[in-house]
């Protein structure tokens, strides 16, 4: 077939297929643009959505365990405490004996000796019992037992005084008496205190 169209019919013929075919590749260009902005903010959206529930769950975590070691350790610590007190009551109570009766053997005036010692339910309190030649001298133990200088006892009462010669198990001290004292507060005879009275 022989083309008898003008040169420059021809010409524009070409560039019109040209410029249809250059529109064709800057539409699908355009499209494949449009299509990956869509993808990539999708994308985007998708990995910041992630993000944002991943550091809420990460959060809420957090505050979870805090609250969990918050109460377990504030248990732990209450326990603590609770053994603490236990041990200070238990220890406040311990009376060192050994080192009361000889302080307590020194402060007792001639002619008297300690028979007994019992542990009052008043707390702190102590009922001694004594024997002495007389009456003045089963006085004279209670005077010795209260005086702060031994540093023993805060008070200490005569609840009773008995004297009698032919009842009485020791002939040389036939007065019984019996006192009811109670601890001076800073005294180096209870466990507690131990590091205050060296």
């Amino acid at each position: 077939m022989i083309n008898l169209l003008p040169p420059e019919l021809k010409k524009s013929y070409r560039y019109s297929a040209s410029n249809i075919i250059l529109v064709r590749w800057v539409i699908a260009a355009l499209i494949s643009v449009v299509g990956l902005g869509v993808i990539g903010t999708y994308g985007w959206l998708s990995i910041h959505q992630n993000i944002v529930d991943y550091g809420s769950q990460i959060n809420s975590t957090e505050s979870t365990l805090k609250k969990d070691k918050q109460k377990e350790t504030y248990a732990q610590v209450q326990d603590i405490t609770n053994n603490f007190r236990l041990v200070v009551q238990v220890l406040s109570k311990e009376v060192l004996f050994s080192k009361l009766l000889s302080q307590m053997g020194t402060a007792m005036p001639s002619g008297s000796y300690l028979t007994d010692l019992t542990i009052s339910k008043t707390q702190g309190a102590l009922d001694i019992s004594a024997q002495t030649t007389d009456q003045q001298t089963a006085t004279q133990v209670q005077v010795n037992l209260s005086d702060p200088k031994n540093q023993i006892f805060a008070k200490a009462d005569i609840v009773n005084i008995t004297c009698a010669a032919k009842n009485a198990k020791d002939p040389t001290h036939p007065c019984l008496v019996n006192i009811r004292a109670l601890f001076a507060q800073n005294n180096p005879f209870l466990f507690i205190n131990q590091k205050a009275g060296q």
